[in-house]
């Protein structure tokens, strides 16, 4: 996109945005602007509109939502609370120790037959995700080790930030870190723990320990940081040529702050320029051009599902977002940083440096995968979680697997 495009892009939006009276032409016009900005693919979008009907593309949604089982694992539910008083929904899967024996050929190859240590794994989501989002992890962990998956503020099943809706602040990592420990505390009061973060979930574990760091030494035994950052994240080009990086730098803050304003408008403007965000979502979610249309479709689905507005009050934390220093509270226990190679919002850059600052930690580059690297190369991802879970001796020790399935193979150790 020549600079000249992306300027027109965005007087469009400004324009758009500043008339009162035009705010179902403004939401259109601004997400429309905003798309060919960010994802460069509208000209993909145009020729699957040009051979697709719309009628048959919506039945096609229709058919994956029916038929994908994804998302759909369910545990015992529990709500904790922040503390400005937001409700924080939880569920938990324990160890079923009669599954143990029935393990599945390759569940036992991956766990063995012994019961794990009393140890609970807390799994956090990234930014317009849910729980859900770590759903192949779920489902091959279920039974075997305790778990904890929890839907960050505003998002999922937890209710809208009280310090957002009632005050009109915007969300801080720091304020994120201080949610995961009220859930800590109401779902895993004791015990040992490892903690999992994807994206901002991997920034909320990193606040944790920023704010909480006896909590790290006295009990947590192992961390794994998935597709995320420990800073910096303003200097992310999102795979944009420099005029376009720039133009989307100046505008969208303001965009989303005023988008968000006129939420019930803007969400009908969403719903209808779907296709075109399905394009934009998919581009910056996958790098494999073979993912299963209804993984693609599982991940469409729960980004649509997070509100403008909610989309608005997150968007500035991550600019102000640096815990660098807090790295220093993992350096005592084993660690995994994983990341997509072709991760264009968390670049894999971004989890070499925070590598680069635990020298002991074990780096796993993944070839041919974007920012949803758990839904695109799900056994590379649970492989590893294994192998860190045998380590810090949540699962016997000699149970993992080097590789297996179709996949596995392509990651890269740094």
């Amino acid at each position: 996109m020549s600079e000249s495009s992306a300027e027109a892009a965005v007087a469009a939006v400004a324009s758009a945005t500043g008339a009162a009276a035009s705010w179902r032409r403004a939401t259109g016009l601004a997400g429309a602007a905003i798309g060919v900005i960010a994802a460069g693919a509208a000209a993909g979008v145009a020729i699957e509109r040009m051979t697709v009907g719309r009628g048959m593309r919506q039945k096609a949604r229709l058919a994956l939502d029916s038929a994908g089982p994804y998302g759909s694992l369910r545990g015992m539910p529990g709500k904790a609370y922040a503390d400005d008083g937001t409700e924080l929904y939880y569920e938990v899967d324990d160890v079923d120790p009669e599954s143990a024996p029935a393990l599945s050929p390759r569940r036992r190859r991956l766990f063995g037959r012994k019961a794990p240590a009393p140890v609970t794994v807390v799994f956090s989501h990234g930014y317009c995700l849910s729980q859900d989002s770590w759903h192949f992890q779920r489902a091959a962990l279920r039974g075997v080790v305790r778990t904890v998956h929890w839907d960050q503020r505003s998002h999922g099943r937890s209710g809208r930030g009280v310090a957002q809706t009632q005050e009109g602040r915007h969300v801080d990592i720091e304020q994120l870190g201080r949610d995961l420990k009220a859930v800590i505390d109401a779902a895993a009061p004791e015990g040992p723990l490892v903690l999992v973060g994807h994206s901002m979930g991997g920034m909320t574990v990193m606040a944790l320990a920023d704010q909480y760091p006896e909590l790290i030494r006295e009990r947590v035994v192992a961390t794994a940081l998935v597709g995320t950052s420990s800073g910096r994240l303003g200097e992310v080009n999102f795979g944009l040529p420099v005029a376009g990086v720039n133009a989307v730098r100046r505008v969208l803050p303001g965009v989303l702050k005023a988008l968000g304003q006129r939420a019930e408008l803007v969400e009908k403007g969403r719903r209808a320029t779907a296709d075109l965000f399905a394009g934009i979502i998919k581009r910056y979610s996958f790098s494999s051009r073979d993912v299963d249309p209804a993984v693609a479709r599982f991940a469409e689905r729960m980004i649509e599902g997070t509100p403008i507005d909610v989309v608005a009050e997150f968007y500035p934390a991550f600019a102000d977002h640096d815990k660098t220093e807090a790295l220093a509270m993992f350096t005592d226990m084993p660690v995994l940083v994983l990341a997509g190679v072709g991760d264009l919002v968390t670049p894999s850059e971004h989890s070499e440096a925070i590598a680069d600052l635990l020298p002991e930690a074990e780096l796993v580059l993944v070839p041919d995968a974007g920012h949803l690297v758990m839904l695109e190369h799900p056994e590379v991802v649970t492989d590893r979680l294994a192998d860190l879970l045998t380590r810090a001796g949540a699962v016997p020790a000699g149970a993992t697997v080097s590789g297996y399935g179709s996949t596995s193979s392509t990651a890269r150790r740094g």
